[in-house]
């Protein structure tokens, strides 16, 4: 049976003490490409336009981090030890190889996985998000809406969305309510509510990840695989200048901003971003790729 967004069943895999929840859907054959979600954010929080549209020619990997949802275990409060379970379930998987697509504090988890476990990464997509040490959000309603929860749901409402992933524009704002009926398409096997000590957790971790270590965005030079860094033009969570920096500082880095948009521009313009996607990871060997071979 060939399994979309919203019909692919939540399977499990312990490794290292933790069971991890995840989704496997897609053609198989190709190297799968994994998604790392936004803060709070669980399996059923990815756009089925983005992960459907990925997967018409790859396997797709959707999952929760130890503690997140619907995954066993405590949330760790920094983004190493994030990246080491993550490094934890792909073993467990049994996979050599993957591409990788980290989102917002994803991204974070992303540039750490790659740079602590290069072997594993084939291909990375950075969207909204940052590198250790970069420039804060300003905006002044960034830390109430990103700690708004429906009382009901247990979960950020639309309202939450709508202010901190869309601009203010009548079309982002149209695009993020469409996100928003598409993102609740599935009924059935939903991903339980992310929990407070994940959210204190992830927090603590963020907090973290805006220390400088060592030298500032040294440890950029060392993600040598080919990487795409999109966002939009104005993300008032992870403001845009760190996209700019991102593509500035990883050697073989490319960049994509899209108007009227902020954090959620890949669910804005899930079609766009798709097509930007597939064609980077289906794009021929880079130099740097060539001399990796074996």
């Amino acid at each position: 049976m060939s399994y979309q967004h919203v019909t692919a069943p939540t399977q499990f895999v312990e490794a290292n003490g933790i069971r991890f929840a995840y989704r496997r859907f897609g053609q198989e054959g190709g190297t799968p490409l994994l998604f790392m979600q936004h803060f709070r954010g669980g399996m059923d929080h990815w756009d089925p336009a983005v992960t459907d549209g990925f997967a018409k020619d790859r396997p797709v990997i959707l999952f929760d981090n130890a503690g997140v949802a619907s995954s066993s275990g405590e949330t760790p409060d920094t983004i190493d030890a994030m990246a080491e379970h993550a490094a934890d379930f792909v073993g467990a998987l049994g996979l050599s190889q993957i591409d990788l697509l980290g989102f917002s504090i994803g991204g974070y988890i992303a540039q750490t996985l790659t740079v602590r476990h290069p072997e594993l990464i084939r291909r990375l997509i950075l969207a909204g998000t940052g590198q250790r040490a970069g420039e804060p959000p300003q905006d002044p309603k960034y830390a109430e809406y990103g700690s708004l929860t429906d009382p009901k749901t247990g979960q950020a409402p639309l309202e939450a969305f709508l202010y901190l992933f869309f601009r203010p524009s009548e079309r982002s704002q149209s695009a993020g309510k469409m996100f928003w009926a598409r993102r609740h398409a599935g009924k059935e096997d939903v991903d339980v509510s992310t929990s407070a000590q994940t959210m204190a957790a992830q927090r603590a971790a963020i907090t973290e990840w805006r220390q400088t270590r060592g030298e500032r965005f040294a440890e950029l030079k060392a993600i040598t695989q080919p990487t795409l860094v999109v966002n939009g033009h104005n993300d008032i969570m992870v403001p845009t200048i760190n996209s700019f920096t991102l593509s500035q500082k990883i050697p073989d880095a490319q960049l994509i901003v899209y108007p009227d948009a902020g954090h959620g521009s890949l669910f804005q313009f899930p079609e766009l971003f798709v097509t930007h996607g597939r064609i980077f990871l289906d794009g021929p060997l880079t130099a740097t790729e060539t001399e990796r071979a074996p």
